[in-house]
């Protein structure tokens, strides 16, 4: 195998890498939240991606539509946000270790948890999407942070996994040094 093309980046697998592994750590996302809800039943009544369509101007009718499964009211239109994020940002993560190994660091842990901030610590509570830093709840945080986490070591799996069965060579490595 010629050595310098191991080390070209393969866009087209991280792409469909980002994609699989977006939907699938959404789903491992999910069922994170499952075991450790990061919000309170009353403040799950508009859930952020819920809210930040209300703030673009989509009415409540629309962001709060639901379909019934098992007897319960499950939010499509909440899912759809949930997973056009992690699919979003899978992609991003899988592209950007294509040029940046380092972003790798952690098993993804560390992308995740950069993402968490940015966005339930930074943008979302100055958007007044959620409510500042210091008004939400230990729990919140908690389950954010380490549920990110776990979504994007979800998302490097994948991408580490599909890239080499796809391309058939090495991933580009971490120099720690």
């Amino acid at each position: 195998m010629d050595i310098a093309r191991s080390r070209r980046p393969r866009i087209w697998a991280a792409v469909i890498a980002g994609i699989l592994g977006g939907i699938m750590s959404g789903i491992v996302k999910l069922g994170w939240e499952v075991l450790l809800p990061p919000r309170t039943v009353a403040r799950n009544l508009t859930n952020p991606p819920q809210e930040l369509l209300q703030q673009i101007g989509i009415p409540k009718n629309i962001t709060h539509l639901t379909y019934t499964y098992s007897g319960q009211q499950m939010p499509w239109v909440s899912f759809i946000m949930h997973f056009g994020f992690s699919i979003v940002f899978a992609i991003l993560y899988c592209v950007l270790a294509e040029y940046f190994p380092k972003i790798k660091l952690g098993q993804g842990t560390i992308y995740g948890l950069v993402i968490w901030v940015l966005f339930h610590l930074l943008i979302m509570p100055l958007m007044g999407t959620v409510p500042a830093v210091w008004n939400q709840p230990f729990e919140e945080h908690f389950s954010e942070a380490l549920g990110h986490a776990v979504w994007a070591w979800t998302i490097e799996i994948f991408r580490r996994d599909f890239r080499s069965r796809i391309t058939h060579e090495p991933d580009r490595e971490v120099n720690p040094f």
